[in-house]
């Protein structure tokens, strides 16, 4: 697969009160924020909070684009991303993705 690639994830978070989703949120968009400018080939990376409050929502929404599926794949070990993975531990418990390559006209 060459060209562009969009790496969309959603989480559902533990937590038991308004609090702890509030701070658990937060914890997760700081983290992946920090990740810019940090992993070669990453050239996007958004992270969005639900604000709807839905009970089937995900918590936490991450948008990231990549140079190619190449670029995706060595983030997937790359030891930055690693390191927000493991400071994040068990706070996810429910994760959804889904990657699909960018044309120019639907990017």
């Amino acid at each position: 697969m060459s060209g562009p690639i969009k790496h969309i994830v959603m989480w559902r978070l533990r937590a038991d009160t308004a609090a702890e989703r509030l701070a658990a949120r937060t914890k997760v968009k700081t983290l992946f924020e920090g990740l810019k400018g940090r992993i070669g080939g990453l050239t996007h990376i958004e992270v969005g909070v639900d604000v709807s409050d839905v009970d089937y929502a995900c918590d936490v929404v991450l948008v990231s684009e990549f140079t190619d599926h190449a670029a995706l794949k060595a983030y997937a070990t790359h030891p930055e991303h690693l390191r927000v993975r493991e400071e994040l531990g068990d706070l996810r418990i429910g994760r959804f993705q889904v990657d699909y390559p960018m044309t120019e006209t639907g990017a």
